[in-house]
C-alpha cells in the first residue's frame, strides 16, 4: 500500500466526521499541478473549525477555495492535501441597511451580494467579477477601477470571522463602521492569499448606489504617452472626486501602434455628475496632445478587464512616475520583441501588462527581467520625476527602486525562470510576514509556498 493511499484510509474517518460533505480530490481540483487527496465543503463556521482541527491532527496541507478563479495566479502551493471549498457557505447573513453594513458568508458570490444590496439602493463598492466569492476577493485583495475612491477590500472590511490552522475560530472587528477595538485582524487577512487562516464570514461597510454615472474618456496618440500621463495625474488629483482613473493601451504592432485611452468615472447626483463630467472633459483636454474627449453613460470597451489572463505582470508605482513607467514598459517590450497590452488603475498606481498566450516563454522572461531592471536600477531613461515618497528628482531608479513588478500569472517555466517577485523571491517586509505566519500557522500548513516569504 503506497503512502498516499494509507493517508486517505487513515484520515478520511476524522475528516468525514467533521464535515460530512467530503469527497476524494480529482484532477479538476488540482492547484498548481497538485491534486488534493480530499475536497471538503463545510456548511458553517463550526464545520470548518472541526474540519481544520482534524486536518491539523493529521498534519494536512490546506488550500482554501472560493470560485477558484484566482487559484492559478501567483506561486503554486508546495503541498496540497485538503481543499476547503466554501461554495456551500453562500448566504447574506445580515443586511443592516440603516447602518450601511452587511455581514456575508465567504462563499457568497459578489453578484448575489450585489442583488441583495441593490434592493435597498446600496452596494459593496468593489468592481470584481460577479462569480467571484467574497472570501476569495478578500483573501486575494482583488479590486477594480473604483479602488481610487473606495479602496481595496481591506478598506471596506470592518469585521471578519476566520478559522485558524488549528481549528480555533477568531472574530475581529464588529458590525459598526466605527468599531476600532483590538487588533485589525481583518486587514491582516485581506490579501494574505489564504496563508494565515480560512475566512468564513466578512462584514463590510456599504455605499449608496449613485443616481448617475458618467465616463469621460480621452484618446491620445501613440506618441503622446507623456500627455496621457499628465491627464491621469491631473484627473486623479483633481477636486472633482473621480471614482476611477483608468488607462488602456492596447498591444498593437510595430506597423500599427495603438492609441492610449484615459478613462475617468464620476458618480453622484444627476446634476452634479453632469457638471463634474463637463469640467473633467476640460481638464483632460488641457493635458496636451489635443485628445479626442467623449462623455458617455456606458463604460468604454475593456473597462476593468484584462486583455489576456494567461500572462499578467502587475506594475505598482507612485502615480507621479507614470510617464517613466510607460517608457520602461515600452523599452522593455521593444528589447524583448513584444508589445504588451497595458491596462489598469493608473490613477491609483497600478497597471497590468498582459502578453498574448502565444508569446514564447523565453521572450516573456526577457520582458519581465528587462522591465524589472529598468524600474529598479534607473535604466529606463525616463523623464525626471517631481519627487515624493519614493525619492526626489532624477530618472527612474536614481534614488532606489521606483516600481514593483510582480508576475501574477504565467506558464510554470516562466514563473520559475523570472520569479513571481524577482529572481531571489524577496519582498519588502518578508521577515515581518514570516513572523506573522509563524504566529497564525506555526506548522505552515495553510496554502504553503503561496507567498514568497511564507
Amino acid at each position: 500500500m503506497n503512502s498516499e493511499r494509507a493517508l486517505v484510509l487513515e484520515v478520511r474517518p476524522a475528516l468525514s466526521a467533521a464535515c460530512p460533505s467530503l469527497r476524494d480530490g480529482d484532477p479538476a481540483d488540482a492547484v498548481g499541478g497538485l491534486t488534493p487527496s480530499f475536497v471538503a465543503s463545510p456548511a458553517s463556521t463550526q464545520e470548518a473549525a472541526a474540519l481544520l482541527r482534524a486536518a491539523a491532527a493529521a498534519g494536512l496541507a490546506v488550500v482554501p477555495r472560493g470560485a477558484g478563479t484566482g487559484l492559478g495566479w501567483g506561486l503554486p502551493p508546495s503541498a496540497c492535501d485538503l481543499v476547503v471549498d466554501l461554495s456551500a457557505m453562500d448566504q447574506v447573513i445580515e443586511h443592516a441597511a440603516g447602518d450601511l453594513v452587511a455581514r456575508v458568508q465567504a462563499g457568497a458570490t459578489i453578484g448575489h451580494v450585489a442583488s441583495v444590496l441593490a434592493a435597498a439602493g446600496q452596494e459593496l463598492a468593489l468592481d470584481v467579477p460577479a462569480d467571484a466569492t467574497v472570501g476569495g476577493v478578500v483573501a486575494t485583495g482583488t479590486a477594480g477601477p473604483r479602488r481610487l475612491r473606495y479602496g481595496s477590500p481591506r478598506d471596506l472590511l470592518i469585521g471578519v470571522t476566520a478559522v485558524r490552522a488549528d481549528g480555533v475560530v477568531a472574530h475581529a472587528g464588529g458590525r459598526v463602521v466605527k468599531n476600532v477595538a483590538g487588533y485589525d485582524i481583518g486587514k491582516l487577512l485581506a490579501g494574505s492569499q489564504g496563508t494565515l487562516a480560512l475566512i468564513t464570514e466578512a462584514t463590510f461597510r456599504l455605499h449608496p448606489l449613485p443616481d448617475a454615472v458618467a465616463y469621460v474618456t480621452a484618446e491620445f496618440g501613440p506618441a503622446q504617452r507623456d500627455a496621457a500621463a499628465v491627464a491621469v495625474q491631473s484627473a486623479a488629483g483633481s477636486a472633482l472626486v473621480p471614482s476611477a482613473v483608468e488607462l488602456d493601451w492596447p498591444a498593437g504592432s510595430p506597423q500599427s501602434p495603438r492609441a492610449l485611452r484615459v478613462g475617468v468615472l464620476v458618480e453622484g447626483t444627476s446634476p452634479g455628475v453632469a457638471e463634474r463630467a463637463r469640467q473633467m472633459s476640460e481638464l483632460l483636454a488641457l493635458a496636451g496632445g489635443s485628445p479626442a474627449v467623449a462623455v458617455t453613460e456606458a463604460a468604454p470597451p475593456r473597462w476593468g478587464q484584462l486583455p489576456s489572463p494567461s500572462t499578467v505582470i502587475r506594475v505598482s508605482f507612485w502615480v507621479g512616475r507614470l510617464a517613466a513607467v510607460l517608457d520602461a514598459i515600452a523599452a522593455a517590450g521593444a528589447g524583448a520583441g513584444v508589445r504588451p497590452a497595458v491596462t489598469g488603475s493608473a490613477g491609483a498606481g497600478a497597471l497590468y501588462a498582459c502578453l498574448d498566450p502565444g508569446t514564447e516563454q523565453d521572450t516573456t522572461v526577457r520582458f519581465v527581467r528587462a522591465l524589472r531592471e529598468r524600474l529598479d536600477s534607473g535604466a529606463s531613461g525616463g523623464p525626471a520625476a517631481s519627487g515624493g515618497p519614493m525619492g526626489s528628482g532624477g530618472p527612474m531608479g536614481s534614488g532606489g527602486p521606483r516600481g514593483s513588478v510582480v508576475v501574477l500569472a504565467a506558464p510554470a517555466p516562466v514563473m520559475a525562470a523570472a520569479g513571481a517577485y524577482g529572481l531571489y523571491g524577496t519582498v519588502p517586509g518578508s521577515a515581518l510576514m514570516k513572523a506573522i505566519k509563524d504566529q497564525f500557522d506555526p506548522e505552515h500548513r495553510m496554502f504553503p509556498g503561496r507567498l514568497a516569504a511564507l
